[in-house]
């Protein structure tokens, strides 16, 4: 874990979990003249926040949880050409730096996809903590950052008459979490 360097606690000390009905986490990927999205559902993710103001997050998905929007782009997704989810089951994030500047977060970590862990920074935003109609102490926090797929082995493209590669390499993560205190 590490220190968080904030001007006010945006992060409140506690355990947090993942409120998955309202939380999403996806990528989006440049797909010949649009983008193709997806998303991951179920998916875990804790945040811990010790007293001391030291932060750790950590996430996991299944890779048969992946989500688009034709379901018969799952079996290719499923295969050694992107996720390998037989060899490669899970997806994995830890964070190794938390840090936040006002309601800003950044968060340095290492993400593991098909059995390959590389370093990844995601930036974004705490929305704040309030208490559901139910009592339950909540926050918000979105999330987004950068990858080179080839870094992961997902090296699959098609190219286009033009020479040029239907498929791009960088992909952007998307994170909206909503998690409630323990």
């Amino acid at each position: 874990m590490s220190t968080l360097e904030s001007t006010h606690a945006v992060l409140p000390a506690g355990t947090w979990q993942l409120d998955p009905v309202h939380s999403r986490i996806g990528f989006a990927v440049k797909y010949m003249v649009g983008t193709f999205r997806g998303s991951f559902s179920p998916v875990e993710a804790t945040l811990v926040v010790d007293p001391d103001g030291a932060a750790g997050l950590t996430g996991s998905a299944r890779a048969e949880n992946v989500k688009v929007q034709e379901p018969n782009l799952v079996a290719h997704l499923l295969t050694p050409d992107f996720f390998d989810a037989e060899r490669s089951p899970e997806l994995r994030f830890r964070s190794t730096d938390v840090r936040t500047e006002g309601d800003r977060v950044t968060v340095d970590g290492e993400l593991e996809i098909k059995g390959v862990t590389r370093p990844v920074t995601l930036a974004g935003e705490v929305g704040g903590q309030i208490t559901d109609p139910y009592g339950r102490e909540r926050i918000g926090i979105t999330l987004g950052g950068q990858i080179d797929r080839t870094e992961f082995g997902m090296n699959w493209n098609n190219p286009l008459p033009s020479g040029k590669s239907a498929l791009a390499n960088e992909v952007a993560l998307e994170a909206e979490l909503y998690l409630m205190k323990e």
